[in-house]
This record gives structure tokens, sequence and C-alpha cells, in this order.
């Protein structure tokens, strides 16, 4: 029996990886984040499979469940939205399945911040204008950032930011950012993205928040503030270079 931890993308069903929808149709459980997973994903699980949402359990139900299936000798889809890697509250399952000898695999999926560079028609990292991507979260009613983590730290570095978790809070994200990027960095907001209903924002940072709150976006959106969100003037990258193939011969 395994559990197999499965990105299922950022929200269109068909953005999950080939490994993952198999691995999801050969699984006699299911536990799924009932309000972030697309329902039609569902429809990969073998006939008769156990479905449960875990959007209102406990971590200590969820576990319960897992325990229940690894008795029974069955393996489980643990599908979660997104990347397993990123802000998916995979470690503290991990830690309890160590703990009980249970073993588990991670699928990786489609993370939010690629499906919403790919909405905006973007390469977050640009040759000579920027090389890093930052992504974070801010604090508010979840857990504490740790120390050096917060945005005015990360805004030094003047590399993209993406933000999940944020938009709730944009006045505060914009304010924070403004001294380190200026008013007229470009910004965008991307919510629900890859899916029918997706929203998008483009703006520079001083508008991005009146355009966010003016199109009522809460919740399941990233953020993105830099300079390669609106770069037109830049070097070739040297990967396709003639000038490289020379120094290779």
């Amino acid at each position: 029996m395994t559990v197999y931890f499965i990105g299922a993308g950022p929200g269109a069903a068909d953005l999950i990886t080939v490994r993952g929808a198999r691995t999801l149709a050969s699984c006699r459980v299911c536990l799924y984040a009932g309000s972030l997973v697309p329902r039609e994903l569902l429809a990969e699980c073998p006939p008769g499979a156990r479905l449960v949402d875990t959007a209102r359990l406990t971590l200590d139900a969820i576990i319960a469940e897992i325990v229940r299936a690894h008795e029974a000798g069955e393996d489980v889809a643990r599908l979660h939205s997104g990347d397993p890697s990123v802000f998916s509250a995979v470690a503290e399952q991990m830690r309890r399945l160590d703990v009980a000898g249970i073993p588990y695999e991670v699928i990786p999926g489609v993370p939010a911040f690629a499906a919403a560079a790919a909405a905006l028609k973007r390469e977050l990292t640009v040759p000579t204008v920027g090389q890093s991507v930052i992504l974070t979260r801010i604090a508010h009613s979840a857990t504490p950032m740790p120390d050096g983590e917060d945005l005015a730290t990360f805004g030094r570095s003047g590399a993209l930011i993406v933000l999940h978790l944020a938009t709730g809070h944009i006045d505060r994200v914009v304010a924070e950012l403004l001294p380190h990027y200026g008013a007229d960095c470009p910004a965008a907001v991307v919510a629900r993205a890859s899916r029918p209903d997706e929203v998008v924002l483009r703006g520079t940072l001083a508008e991005i928040g009146e355009r966010t709150k003016a199109a009522g976006i809460l919740r399941t959106a990233v953020i993105m503030v830099g300079r390669t969100l609106g770069a037109e003037q830049f070097r070739d990258s040297h990967l396709y270079s003639a000038e490289r193939d020379r120094h290779q011969c």
C-alpha cells in the first residue's frame, strides 16, 4: 500500500500530469481538497473508489482515513491543488506518515504561478532584466512568516515576486512593495488560472490594488510584481545564440 501525493494542477482538469492521472486511476481511495481540486478529475478514479473531500477535515481526520486504507491494503491518491512542493500542507502529513510507517510518494503538478505566467503570456525570467523568482506569501490570519521573510526584505532584491494567499490584503502588499519597486513597476493579478472563469488583471504597482478590489478578487489568485512582466527591450538568451556556437567549437 502506498499514499500518492498528487499535484492536481492549477485548476483545469487536463493540466494534471499523465503520471498523476494514471496513478489516480489505480487508487481505490482518493482524498481530495474539494474547494480547489476540479470535480472532473474524480472521474479518473476507478469505479467504486472511496472519495473523501478533505476541505472540512482536520489533519487528524485525514490521517485517520489514510490509516484505514493502509490497514485495508488500499492505495491512496491524495490530491492537492497545484504542485505539492509549494504551500500545499503536505509536510505535516508526511511527518505523520513517517511516524506511522506508511509509505508514500510525491507526483509533481503544474503550480499556480506557472499557470498564471501562461495566462499572462510571459516568461518570468528574462535575460538582463530578471533571473530570479521569489515565491512567498504574507502573514495575516495564517501561520506567521519566519524572521527575515517579509516583503521589505524580499523587495530589496528587485526580483520578481509572486505572492500567494494575499489578494485580500492587496493594499498592504502595494504599500510594502512601493518603496522598493516604484509606482510604475509592472504588476499583475491572475485569479483561477487555467479555469474557464480565469481573470487576468494587468497594470502598474500603483494601479493593481484598485483594479483587484474593483474585480472583487479575494482568493484563489496570485499577485506578481516585477520588471520582467513588462520587459520588451532585452538581449536574446545565450542559449540559442550564434555566439554560443562559436565558443563551443
